[in-house]
């Protein structure tokens, strides 16, 4: 009755604790646990029948045991947060957690996104929604764009504060200097993106990270190509 996004979660996490080096002795009960998540396809499927529900869909399937699950595992009692904001949602994860170990609320955190498609329920919708590429190919900041490409995976980072890492010797791939969250507001529809609110939020993560934007020789983005 576990969703496989749960059991994808789970083996990632604990290779990010691996690579982390973090051993149950090291890891502090305060360390968070920040999950972005979209579809539940598992549940839809599970749940499909009155006549045959399982109560352990209850806890197996729900968005909440994504995150609840893992920290339920580990013994961790940080904050344990499931996020839907559709396709930001890990990153919203990421910048939920910056603040939580910036105001002391945890020492530590594993930060994650995971997306399984398990039905085809939301691949109808989708495409009766015109959103996906009749041609599979997702074309971002292109003039030919026709659509998105859903697509499968998980991925996890382990992140403290940077002279915790530091002090604990920890080996540190990236330094995140300062992160920003908004919504377009007002546009000409529900799901296009406003440029005006975006470029905002891109100046607040810049003027938090103390970054100037002439400093910035690499940027990597997310664009659904809709």
């Amino acid at each position: 009755a576990m969703d496989p996004q749960q059991r994808l979660l789970m083996e990632t996490s604990w290779e990010a604790l691996e690579r982390a080096g973090w051993t149950d002795s090291s890891l502090s009960r305060k360390t968070g646990v920040f999950i972005g998540w979209m579809h539940n396809d598992y549940q839809n499927e599970a749940s499909d029948s009155f006549l045959n529900l399982n109560p352990y869909i209850a806890t197996g399937a729900a968005g909440s045991f994504l995150s609840g699950r893992l920290a339920y595992y580990l013994g961790l009692e940080g904050p344990s947060l499931a996020i839907d904001t559709a396709c930001s949602s890990s990153l919203v994860a990421l910048h939920l957690a910056c603040l939580s170990l910036s105001s002391g609320e945890c020492d530590a955190a594993l930060v994650g996104g995971v997306n399984v498609i398990v039905s085809p329920t939301t691949n109808i919708l989708t495409c009766k929604l015109q959103a996906l590429s009749p041609h599979g190919h997702s074309l971002a900041f292109d003039a030919r764009a026709d659509g998105y490409v859903r697509g499968e995976g998980c991925g996890v980072v382990a992140i403290k504060r940077l002279e915790d890492a530091e002090r604990a010797g920890d080996p540190i791939l990236a330094v995140i200097r300062g992160t920003a969250v908004g919504h377009n507001g007002m546009s000409n529809g529900l799901t296009v993106p406003n440029s005006q609110a975006q470029e905002r939020v891109i100046r607040e993560a810049l003027q938090r990270a103390r970054v100037s934007p002439s400093e910035i020789d690499y940027l990597e983005t997310h664009g659904t190509g809709t």
